[in-house]
């Protein structure tokens, strides 16, 4: 069973926010010139806010934050965002793995970024309702 996919655009905006919120100023998520200097293709997002946005379409699945049991990624390649007003996008998918007696579901999650798979090995475990 597939779950009804969530799509997330991330700007550099976000990553303003982001870095104010997480004190994380590294300058590859902000400074092309920087970025591109240290051998990326340009601004990348926090892993973490890339996480945390793939940890907000688990959380809707599972609808509520109580309900999220575990979850977890690697981090496989970066989030590039581009510096204009459209940003980029991340898409999130999840199928089911399983549903268990004791009523919890595991999720095989999936996010991709410009069709390229940004994290690997996603994975939550939901409480159902029973």
């Amino acid at each position: 069973m597939e779950l009804a996919p969530r799509t997330f655009r991330v700007t550099r905006a976000d990553l303003v926010r982001y870095a104010g919120a997480s004190g994380d100023f590294n300058p590859i998520h902000w400074s092309d010139r920087f970025a591109t200097k240290v051998g990326l293709p340009g601004v990348i997002a926090h892993g973490m806010f890339t996480m945390a946005l793939v940890g907000r379409a688990v959380t809707d699945w599972a609808g509520s934050p109580d309900a999220v049991v575990d979850y977890g990624v690697r981090f496989t390649r970066p989030v590039v965002v581009p510096d204009d007003d459209q940003g980029t996008e991340i898409e999130v998918s999840a199928v089911v793995r399983e549903v268990t007696e004791d009523g919890l579901t595991r999720l095989d999650v999936t996010a991709t970024c410009l069709g390229e798979k940004v994290l690997s090995q996603a994975r939550a475990t939901i409480r159902t309702a029973r």
